[in-house]
């Protein structure tokens, strides 16, 4: 079992700016896995200030397992969950076919 980590839960619907364009979380997502709630967020990036052109992706960014989910609030009230990452590689790579599935997305990240 790996290490379990407090995870701060992603504003949905908010612009993040990043170095090659920007992404947004849209929705927050949970699904069983085998006895366990993994947590996961879907988000939308568009590139377009790159070098090497304009572009864009929908995506996946999976927190982990849920073990205390929105167990507390930080000093925003923003709710913060008790997760332990995904790390075992097949694990990783069934959940990211299961997603590419559900979601209609190609990138799953962990």
């Amino acid at each position: 079992m790996a290490e379990q980590a407090d995870h701060i839960h992603y504003e949905l619907n908010h612009e993040i700016t990043a170095i090659g364009g920007r992404f947004t979380f849209l929705k927050e997502c949970t699904m069983p896995y085998y006895g366990q709630t993994v947590l996961y967020y879907v988000g939308c990036a568009v590139m377009d200030s790159t070098c090497c052109g304009v572009g864009g992706i929908a995506f996946v960014r999976v927190a982990g397992y849920i073990h205390d989910f929105k167990y507390k609030t930080d000093h925003g009230g923003v709710p913060i969950s008790r997760i332990e990452p995904v790390l075992d590689a097949d694990s990783q790579s069934h959940i990211s076919t299961v997603l590419r599935e559900t979601e209609s997305i190609t990138q799953v990240d962990f």
